[in-house]
């Protein structure tokens, strides 16, 4: 590519309007090579005070009940973020603004003892995050994470886990003992093994490298970590499914996930203005290959098929990951949540303190 016409460090490209109100973007932002660092760089953390933390999961694709997010928006910056979406809910733009403004929920851990206390609460895993990236790097000067996960191992609460920073490893000690008693699913998101495309996918996300052996450590420790090669984007990182199968097997990996990418709302927008940005001479290929698998659309509403696409090419990944999970994963098993832990604390007959 060439300088000025890409803005590095960064996924989005663009700010689109927000839907909610009339204010207009600016949809040609400064190129990178004039931009000073600092401002290039420049993140702001907004505090928030939310009454609630948990989100009852509606869709019939994802097998959790609750999700809770202890942050809005990502510095991770990946193009293809679902969760960008949201962000325009908030009063920003679901671009630059998603990755440069986020939001920080405080007092997030205090509302969830709140919910774990009631009488009426049912043990479930609850899912973390189901939107942002719970170690993005907001994390490492908050900590509601770890707060969080405090929390859920005083009252001995399944969670179900999913980064893609080596920040999680920080809290291996807390982790551990959630392990320990089968609490805690641990999912490492992989999107390649190449370290140049994941800085252009993703760039403020922890390196390949960095990921594999966050893998192996957590495995080292007796955690069960659940690989997820996802999103698959056709063009892009569709050849590398049994690699990274075979990579993440070889760090202990227990099971592997995926899906495939969704453009959804404006992250369609976005996403096609990055490509013919970063990758111009591959642009047209991996949108329409997007669209084939989405019945000729980048986006995709359909519960059941907008997770797996449909079509020639959706079928040839399913049959990659198959193959995968048998050449790769035959043998290995993935322990189930206890949730009797947490009903036995409630019946007073657990001593913890």
């Amino acid at each position: 590519m060439k300088n000025g016409q890409f803005l590095k460090g960064r996924g989005a490209q663009i700010n689109p309007a927000n839907p909610y109100h009339k204010l207009v973007y600016d949809e040609n932002p400064i190129p990178a090579d004039e931009w000073e660092e600092g401002a290039q760089i420049k993140t702001e953390y907004i505090e928030t005070h939310p009454k609630t933390i948990l989100n009852k999961v509606t869709s019939p694709d994802i097998p959790m009940d609750y999700s809770l997010n202890p942050y809005q928006g990502c510095e991770h910056g990946c193009i293809y973020c679902y969760a960008r979406n949201t962000h325009p809910y908030w009063g920003y733009s679901a671009g630059l603004e998603f990755e440069q403004k986020i939001l920080v929920k405080k007092n997030a851990a205090q509302l969830l003892e709140a919910e774990l206390k009631k009488p009426s609460w049912k043990a479930t895993p609850l899912m973390f995050a189901g939107n942002t990236d719970c170690y993005q790097p907001a994390e490492r000067e908050f900590g509601i994470t770890r707060q969080i996960l405090e929390v859920l191992w005083k009252y001995r609460h399944p969670v179900s886990l999913i980064t893609k920073n080596s920040l999680v490893l920080r809290d291996l000690d807390i982790l551990k003992k959630l392990a320990s008693e089968n609490l805690v699913h641990i999912s490492i998101s992989v999107t390649t093994l190449d370290e140049d495309l994941r800085r252009l996918l993703e760039p403020r996300t922890a390196s390949v490298q960095s990921r594999l052996k966050t893998i192996q450590t957590l495995v080292k420790n007796n955690i069960h970590v659940n690989a997820m090669l996802a999103p698959i984007i056709p063009g892009l990182n569709d050849h590398e499914i049994l690699p990274m199968a075979e990579k993440v097997a070889e760090m202990g990996a227990s099971a592997i996930g995926s899906t495939i990418v969704r453009l959804n709302g404006d992250v369609a927008e976005i996403f096609e203005d990055w490509i013919r940005k970063a990758m111009p001479d591959r642009a047209d290929r991996v949108l329409n290959r997007i669209k084939d698998c989405h019945g000729g659309n980048l986006s995709d509403n359909r519960f059941g098929t907008r997770m797996r696409g449909e079509g020639n090419i959706a079928e040839m990944i399913h049959q990659q990951v198959k193959l995968a999970k048998k050449l790769y994963f035959k043998d290995k098993v993935y322990p189930p949540y206890n949730l009797d832990l947490h009903e036995q604390l409630k019946n007073g007959q657990l001593k913890l303190f």
